[in-house]
């Protein structure tokens, strides 16, 4: 049997759900070590610290979207990682929720060494059951990254009627009716049917991309697509957050693919992590504030037509 190190790639549009599926995998006891690559669209990330997992190896890489500009950082990473073989069993890569899976995939076939010490084990893509039809229709990554799964976890079906859930499967299987499925609310899915699958069938992705195997493959992003990266050096007062946010929410939701924020609130010694996709809202106290951690507030949204200047004020606004 082959001993080179398994890799997942765990992908799927913005505010789907990776980060809270890649948490449940670090948590959960199945007497594993993995080693975590993080990246996400925008200049100031986020995602590195919403990670709960303690004993993991996180590398994040913040510079540019891993499909794109940063594929070599990718490879630096995984080199590196090499070197380090047997302090961890297996290796996950986090995209962007903006990431086209196939040049990340592409990576671990016509990179030599990458290929010779890694294993693509599955593309993993966890996909909205309230937006997806939604984003069907206005972001090719989207549909990219269905076409692309060998597993695929259908996530948020609380929010969709019984017909909802019916129509959205239908759409996923009219892209890929190969990818195993698996229905799950805040990505409540046995792990053992993610993990280790031997899944990624390279036959499959030839079919869709002839081209694939050939070096030079590469990606565009939507440009109207933007992040935007927001500090309050300090705490901020709830009293004044939790108004504005809806605000910004019920005003201009139809406009924010993803939020997302670490906020240190007045008085509380723990840390508001807050999440949002669209106008739906959600947010909760999380660890304490580390000795010596820096308390500040941050926030970053991704969407299109967005005000940064407007948002920048709101936010500065609600300085405690």
């Amino acid at each position: 049997m082959s001993e080179k190190i398994p890799v997942t790639v765990l992908t799927g549009y913005l505010g789907a759900g990776k980060t809270t599926l890649l948490n449940r995998i670090l948590t959960e006891d199945h007497g594993k070590k993995f080693a975590v690559i993080v990246n996400e669209f925008g200049e100031a990330g986020i995602d590195g610290d919403l990670i709960v997992g303690a004993d993991e190896e996180i590398f994040e890489m913040n510079n540019g979207c891993i499909c794109c500009t940063v594929r070599g950082d990718l490879i630096r990473i995984l080199d590196g990682l090499m070197k380090r073989k047997g302090k961890f069993d297996a290796i996950i890569v986090e995209t962007t929720g903006l990431a086209d899976p196939a040049p990340v995939a592409q990576t671990f076939f016509v990179d030599q060494d990458v290929g010779d010490a890694t294993r693509l084990d599955a593309v993993v893509t966890v996909t909205d059951a309230k937006w997806l039809k939604d984003r069907l229709k206005d972001a090719p990554e989207a549909k990219n990254q269905i076409a692309f799964a060998d597993v695929i976890v259908l996530n948020k079906t609380d929010l969709v009627t019984a017909e909802e859930l019916t129509e959205v499967e239908a759409a996923i299987r009219a892209i890929n009716p190969y990818a195993k499925l698996h229905r799950a609310q805040r990505c409540d899915v046995d792990i053992a049917g993610l993990l280790d699958r031997n899944a990624f069938d390279l036959d499959r992705i030839l079919d869709i991309e002839p081209d694939f195997l050939e070096a030079g493959h590469h990606h565009h992003h939507a440009e109207d697509v933007r992040s935007i990266s927001l500090t309050v050096p300090g705490d901020v007062d709830p009293h004044k957050f939790m108004p504005w946010i809806n605000d910004v929410a019920q005003i201009q939701g139809p406009n924010i693919l993803r939020s997302k924020g670490i906020l240190a609130f007045k008085d509380e010694p723990r840390r508001f992590v807050f999440q949002g996709v669209h106008m739906i809202l959600d947010g909760d106290l999380q660890r304490d504030w580390k000795a010596g951690e820096t308390r500040e507030s941050r926030l970053v949204l991704i969407g299109r037509g967005l005000d940064e200047d407007d948002l920048r004020k709101g936010f500065e606004a609600c300085a405690a």
